[in-house]
């Protein structure tokens, strides 16, 4: 079995690393070049740069900060926000990212996702999709819950706008155009701590054959493990609890272990 990836996500907006709660209330959580550093120093297997603002401002995301950043890093490096062509991604992907999270740009332009996996490869394409459960449709089934009837509804620009698309028929059409993972935000959890959406991680990971990304939600180390067992996750992706300390990477890894998921300690010297 691969082993699982723990992702801190550096939320970016006006060249500051910031945290909401359910994509509101934004606080600053300090320089992104320095948190970069401190977290490939700590094992983390991966990290996410999300300029949160850039695509409802109708700006590019900043290559200048993405270069400082990945100067820093020895583990994989994935930039998102404002990227709205071919173009934008080959900027990006120069400045230092290993790979393209497209969201708002990939619901405009589907098209999008095929050029660049066709060009780089499926590995270089996230697919990031930001959705809001509604619940009047699934409590009212009174019984189990399938791929079909979860009510999961695709947002873009942050958060702002819903687009009427379905998050699973969604993420199956960006599957089948190429993308090399999901990286699924519940709008629902994020920034609350209680936990991740693991029903819909499930759905999504039973029935995808891209690895899956968990975000939202993260507040104890068991809500990283839930997200690995009970959501089939092959990622889990976090902010606050990795940003203000409440959540050491390195003690995380090593509960998760003893938990019996494969994940890759970090050695010490």
């Amino acid at each position: 079995m691969l082993a699982k990836r723990i992702i801190p996500c550096l939320d970016i907006r006006d060249g500051r690393t910031v945290k909401g709660i359910n994509f509101v209330g934004i606080r600053d959580a300090g320089d992104p070049v320095e948190l970069a550093a401190r977290y490939a120093g700590e094992g983390a297997d991966e990290l996410v740069f999300l300029d949160i603002t850039a695509t409802h401002e109708g700006r590019k995301t900043f290559p200048s900060l993405v270069k400082r950043i990945a100067s820093e890093l020895n583990i994989p490096f994935t930039v998102g926000g404002g990227i709205n062509s071919f173009e934008d991604a080959v900027t990006l992907l120069e400045a230092g990212a290993d790979k393209i999270s497209l969201n708002s740009a990939a619901v405009r332009d589907p098209g999008l996702i095929d050029r660049l996996a066709a060009s780089f490869g499926s590995q270089f394409v996230v697919l990031a999709i930001d959705a809001r459960e509604g619940h009047e449709g699934k409590r009212a089934q009174g019984h189990e819950v399938t791929w079909a009837q979860e009510q999961w509804e695709v947002y873009i620009n942050g958060g702002r706008i819903p687009v009427g698309k379905d998050l699973f028929d969604w993420a199956r059409e960006g599957q089948e155009r190429g993308c090399g993972e999901i990286l699924f935000t519940s709008m629902n959890n994020d920034g609350v701590k209680t936990g991740y959406a693991c029903e819909a991680l499930a759905s999504l990971s039973d029935n995808l054959s891209v690895p899956v990304i968990a975000s939202g939600g993260a507040g104890t180390m068991e809500h990283f493990r839930d997200a690995f067992t009970l959501g089939k996750a092959d990622a889990a992706l976090a902010a606050s609890v990795f940003h203000f300390g409440e959540i050491p990477i390195s003690q995380l890894k090593n509960y998760l272990n003893l938990c019996g998921i494969p994940v890759r300690l970090t050695k010490t010297i």
